[in-house]
């Protein structure tokens, strides 16, 4: 049996080997476009590759995917996050789960993925072909044709696309001519930026636990927030714009973002706490004692914010003072004007639809001998390991070819 894979990232590199071991006896060549192989893997996670998410519960897994998630959960029963770990651990690559449950190589460094995944090819024979741009597929019943940039074809028995995601709808336009319906790539994962707004100037502090929320929407986030040189960034953030994805890019992404600087959505409690903290510390200037652990220079630009001097005393804040630093601490708001992505690590929302799918067996629906795997299906997870998790299990299924 001739089967190729096409695409040299995560999916394509875990789908090769899996069709390998499932049938011995298969010749299995893969096909990259560029020159470069696991490319995503080498940057992703700050270079230490983010191989999966800590979690066991298939039910938390599915809910860290805004698109597929109650599709994945057939699957996570047949190769989920315990999966992962111990197949990358039994051939060699030591796991680690770090406190926010991210799941990193202990050496701190992609490249024991990236070497894990080459030396497995290298065991078990499979062929790796770079600058080899598919341009065109044709599919009967017996088999697949694939087309190539320099006008050469080349027969398979079965295909695995595992080309990515695409940033636009022409790109996968290849797959919607043989009869996949394309479901238009938007952004997704990206950051905010805010070029009006002076909280940039703390860039590099952290708050713990935020709660964000679009303006006049539904969508909602929580967790860690990261100020930045152009705006606003961390777990919060990026979640908010993987949820948020075709609702933001509608509005070119030109919103206000509010803020609860302390996760504590009861506005009563929090007055409660300042009060508290008024009475117990009356003569004491408001920038000596901070509140809720906040970051002290997020609690001075916040006082600043509330337009009282910093050696103002909390006796002398009252009601009105009070209630002032609540909305702040609460509800702060600031205009979004754009996105940043970061281009390595790109996700979109969008891709082949799960419609075109046979969601049991990863089988193409008008093509019967093409499968697929990985960000070129319209599946996408948030950021801490579940878009790698989402490639490797889809992969795993793909490579039964059933």
């Amino acid at each position: 049996m001739q089967v190729a894979v096409i695409g040299g990232g995560a999916a394509g590199f875990f789908a090769a080997i899996g069709v390998r071991e499932n049938y011995p006896d298969a010749d299995v060549i893969l096909f990259e476009k560029t020159n470069k192989l696991l490319a995503k893997v080498k940057v992703s996670g700050g270079g230490r590759c983010n191989v999966t998410n800590g979690t066991t519960s298939i039910k938390e897994l599915c809910d860290g995917y805004p698109r597929g998630g109650k599709y994945l959960k057939k699957l996570f029963k047949e190769f989920n996050t315990s999966h992962t770990r111990s197949w990358f651990e039994s051939r060699g690559v030591a796991l680690k789960t770090e406190s926010d449950n991210r799941v990193f190589p202990i050496s701190d460094n992609s490249q024991s993925v990236i070497d894990c995944l080459m030396t497995e090819c290298h065991r078990l024979n499979i062929q790796i072909k770079t600058k080899a741009n598919v341009s065109k597929l044709e599919a009967s019943s017996e088999n697949v044709m694939l087309h190539f940039g320099d006008n050469a074809h080349q027969i398979f028995d079965k295909v695995i696309i595992a080309s990515g995601g695409s940033p636009k709808k022409i790109g996968l336009k290849w797959l919607e001519d043989i009869g996949h319906e394309i479901i238009d790539p938007v952004p997704s994962l990206f950051t905010f930026n805010m070029p009006n707004e002076s909280i940039k100037e703390l860039m590099g502090v952290v708050a713990q636990n935020t709660i964000v929320t679009i303006e006049s929407s539904k969508l909602k986030s929580t967790g860690p927030l990261l100020i930045t040189h152009w705006g606003l960034s961390g777990p919060a953030i990026l979640k908010l714009s993987s949820f948020g994805a075709r609702e933001l890019y509608e509005k070119e992404y030109k919103f206000n973002l509010q803020v609860n600087w302390i996760g504590n959505a009861n506005q009563e409690t929090v007055r409660a706490d300042l009060e508290n903290l008024a009475l117990e510390n009356p003569k004491k200037h408001l920038r000596n004692v901070k509140p809720f652990d906040l970051p002290n220079r997020l609690w001075l630009f916040l006082i600043d914010k509330c337009e009282f001097d910093q050696t103002k005393i909390w006796c002398e804040l009252g009601k009105k003072g009070i209630n002032k630093i609540v909305r702040v601490l609460c509800n702060d708001t600031y205009l979004v004007s754009g996105k940043t992505t970061f281009k390595e690590e790109f996700v979109t929302c969008g891709g082949v639809s799960l419609k075109s799918i046979d969601m049991s067996t990863l089988r193409s629906k008008a093509c019967e001998n093409i499968y697929f795997a990985g960000e070129v299906i319209d599946i996408d997870g948030i950021t801490g390991g579940y878009n790698f998790q989402a490639a490797w299990t889809t992969s795993y299924i793909a490579s039964k070819l059933s």
